[in-house]
C-alpha cells in the first residue's frame, strides 16, 4: 500500500532549519505516512514579526499548491506564528495544521497549566494573540523569550538552545505549570530531551502537527470546504500572485 505523504512547510527559507523540523517529523510519523519537507525558493531567512509573517503566507500559500497537485494528503505549517494558515485551509483539500495551534492543543491535554518558551521578545505579542485566538489564553501561565534570533537555533554555537533549556527549567520551577510550549520550529529537536531531563512533558509544535494530521486522515477527516474555508473564489491573480492562479 502507498503511504500517505504528509506536507511540512518551513515557510521561511533556511534549508538548515527545514532540515531541523523535517527530522522532528520524522521522529513521530507512523510507517503509514511519509514527510515531505519543503520550504519556499523566495521570503525570509527567518520570521520574526508581522512583517515577516505576511511574507511568509505567500510562501506557504505556493507550497501548499504544489502540494495539493503532487497528491499530499495533510500539511503542516511549521512556524510557530501559524501564518496563512486559514487562508492554507481555503486552497488545501487535506486538513492544515499550524504548530503553535498544535503543540497548545497536546499541551492542554497533559497539563492544566502550561508556559511558551520561544525566540525574541517582539513575538511575544503573536504568541499572546493565537492563545486568545486558539482559546487558550487562561491555560498559559507565562511566555518567554531567549532574547535570540530564530536563526541562532541554528549556527553551531548552542548558545540558544541551552538558553531554551534554562528558560525550561526556570519555567518549571517558577510558572506553577505542568508543561512547556516550544515556541519555534527551530527547537523542535529538543522536546525529547528536555522531557526525560525535567520531567514533566516539552511539547514540540512540528512532532504534535505530524500528529494532529495523521488522526485527522486515520478518521477520514479533511478541511471542509462549506462556508468561509471552501475553495477561494475564482479570480485571476497577476504579477508575482499569478503561480497561484
Amino acid at each position: 500500500m502507498a503511504k500517505q505523504i504528509i506536507q511540512v512547510i518551513n515557510p521561511n527559507t533556511s534549508q538548515a532549519m527545514t532540515e531541523t523540523i523535517a527530522q522532528a517529523a520524522r521522529a513521530v510519523v507512523s510507517p503509514a505516512s511519509e514527510i515531505l519537507a519543503v520550504s519556499p525558493s523566495a521570503g525570509v531567512a527567518s520570521i520574526e514579526g508581522h512583517f515577516d509573517e505576511a511574507i511568509a503566507a505567500v510562501g506557504v500559500l505556493e507550497q501548499i499548491k504544489a502540494g495539493r497537485e503532487q497528491g499530499v494528503c495533510g500539511h503542516v505549517i511549521a512556524c510557530f506564528g501559524d501564518p496563512g494558515l486559514l487562508a492554507a485551509r481555503e486552497l488545501a483539500r487535506g486538513p492544515v495544521v499550524g504548530i503553535a495551534e498544535a503543540a497548545m492543543h497536546m499541551a492542554s491535554m497533559v497539563a492544566t497549566r502550561f508556559s511558551i518558551v520561544t525566540t525574541l521578545p517582539r513575538t511575544l505579542i503573536i504568541a499572546r494573540h493565537l492563545l486568545r485566538q486558539y482559546g487558550f489564553e487562561h491555560q498559559c501561565a507565562a511566555l518567554h523569550a531567549i532574547d535570540l534570533p530564530v536563526l541562532a537555533l541554528e549556527d553551531g554555537y548552542g548558545l540558544a538552545r541551552q538558553k531554551v533549556r534554562e528558560y525550561c527549567i526556570q519555567s518549571k520551577r517558577q510558572d506553577g505549570i505542568g508543561a512547556v510550549v516550544l515556541g519555534c520550529g527551530g527547537m523542535a529537536t529538543l522536546a525529547r530531551e528536555l522531557t526525560l531531563e525535567l520531567g514533566i512533558p516539552i511539547v514540540d509544535g512540528v512532532g504534535a502537527a505530524v500528529k494532529m494530521v495523521e488522526s485527522l486522515l486515520a478518521l477520514g477527516l479533511t478541511t471542509s470546504k462549506h462556508g468561509d474555508l471552501a475553495w477561494p473564489v475564482a479570480k485571476s491573480l497577476s504579477g508575482p500572485f499569478s503561480a497561484l492562479n
